[in-house]
C-alpha cells in the first residue's frame, strides 16, 4: 500500500472498507461512486469477478434532454433502476460498498432507494 501521504481521505476510507467487505454469489456487493457530475452502481459478484447489473448517470435514460448533475434526486433515480436490474438478475440481498464516500446525503439516498425497490442490506 502507498504511503498516506499520497492518498486522499476518501480512497483510504474505500481501502479501509474493502479490506472487510466483498461480494459473494450469495451476497454480492453494491458499489456505488460519484464524481463531480455522474453517479455510478453496480452490483458486483467478487469470488466470479462479474458485474450482475450496473447503472450510471451517462446512459440515455438519465439526461432527459437536459444536464445530470450528481444530486439527491439522481442518486434515487439510479438506486431504484440498480435495485430493479439486480432483482430481475434474481439478486435480492448484497451487501453495501458506499466506496469510501460518507453514509449521507447522495450515498443514504442511493441506499434507501435500492431498499425501497427491493434489495436487502
Amino acid at each position: 500500500m502507498a504511503s498516506s501521504k499520497n492518498i486522499s481521505a476518501l480512497k483510504l476510507r474505500h481501502i479501509r472498507l474493502r479490506k472487510r467487505i466483498s461480494g459473494t454469489a450469495e451476497r454480492p456487493r453494491l458499489s456505488v461512486h460519484f464524481s463531480g457530475s455522474h453517479i455510478y452502481a453496480q452490483v458486483i459478484d467478487d469470488d466470479r469477478g462479474v458485474t450482475i447489473a450496473g447503472v450510471c448517470t451517462t446512459e440515455k435514460g438519465f439526461s432527459d434532454g437536459g444536464r445530470v448533475s450528481a444530486n439527491v434526486e439522481t442518486a434515487v433515480r439510479v438506486g431504484k433502476e440498480v435495485a430493479s436490474r439486480a432483482v430481475a438478475h434474481n439478486v435480492t440481498k448484497v451487501v453495501f460498498d458506499r466506496g469510501g464516500f460518507l453514509y449521507h446525503g447522495k450515498v443514504k439516498a442511493l441506499a434507501d432507494a435500492a431498499r425501497e425497490a427491493g434489495l436487502n442490506f
